[in-house]
């Protein structure tokens, strides 16, 4: 009995441990762009542990990362996906969760509703899947 005790203790430890942790993202911005900074803080206040990159050069990221299209000021990368832009925390999780056979998701230049841009509005914010090059663009979701 006393081992089916410890063997739950030590479960529901590493499920705590687990849960808490936060979900590794690393992000490229510019250094002199407030609002990448406030999506930064967004990410970090919905448990992403974030490695905030400062970069001169974000054609060249954008370009490394097949974003030719669907661009904003920040790129994101995480679980094997593009995040492109402010894009909502529901959609990241919601991609992560579904794993699509996707490049990655974005929300489109610097829409003022959306996540370190300002006040968000639930279901006004078109999510888009990156497309590839001859794609036009799809709705993943809207949040």
């Amino acid at each position: 009995m006393w081992k089916l005790k410890l063997f739950c203790t030590i479960a529901l430890t590493l499920h705590s441990i687990i849960a808490f942790a936060g979900t590794p993202i690393t992000l490229y911005k510019s250094p002199t762009c407030s609002c990448c900074e406030e999506y930064v803080r967004y990410l970090r206040q919905n448990s992403f542990e974030v490695k905030a990159i400062d970069e001169r050069d974000m054609k060249g990221i954008k370009k490394r990362y097949g974003l030719a299209r669907a661009t904003s000021c920040h790129t994101a990368l995480i679980g094997g996906y593009v995040i492109e832009g402010h894009v909502p925390v529901a959609a990241i999780h919601k991609l992560l969760k579904q794993n699509p056979a996707i490049t990655g998701i974005s929300v489109p230049g610097m829409p003022r509703n959306s996540p370190g841009m300002g006040k968000m509005q639930k279901g006004t914010l078109t999510v888009y899947r990156i497309p590839k090059a001859n794609e036009s663009l799809q709705v993943f979701s809207v949040e």
